[in-house]
C-alpha cells in the first residue's frame, strides 16, 4: 500500500485521469474530492466488499441456465398465423403474383 501525505487543497493524480484532492480537514475527518472519467466506477470500500460477497455467494448456488429458464413463466403465442393479416383476411400475395 502506498502512503502519501497531503495538506488541504493539495492533490494527487492517478493513471493520468483521476485526481484526488484534499478539500477540508476537520479534527479527525478529511473531506476528499475526486475528478474521474465518466465511465469510472466509484464505491465506498464497505459497499464494494458487500457486493463482492453477495456475488460470490450467488456464484456458489450453482443454478443452471435450464433451471432458470424452467422457472420463468411461459410466454403465450399471439395466436396469429404468419399467413393471416391483422384484419383476419388470408394473405394471398403468392396467388396474386401468379395471376
Amino acid at each position: 500500500m502506498l502512503y502519501l501525505m497531503r495538506k488541504q487543497d493539495e492533490s494527487i493524480i492517478i493513471n493520468n485521469d483521476i485526481e484526488l484532492k484534499v478539500i477540508e480537514i476537520k479534527g479527525r475527518s478529511v473531506k476528499l474530492g475526486f475528478t474521474f472519467p465518466k465511465g469510472a466506477s466509484v464505491l465506498r470500500k464497505e459497499l464494494y466488499d458487500k457486493i463482492m460477497a453477495e456475488n460470490m455467494a450467488a456464484a456458489k448456488d450453482n443454478v443452471s441456465v435450464d433451471d432458470l429458464l424452467s422457472s420463468m413463466p411461459k410466454i403465450a403465442s399471439s395466436g396469429k398465423d404468419d399467413d393471416q393479416q391483422t384484419d383476419g383476411t388470408a394473405n394471398n400475395s403468392d396467388e396474386e403474383a401468379a395471376s
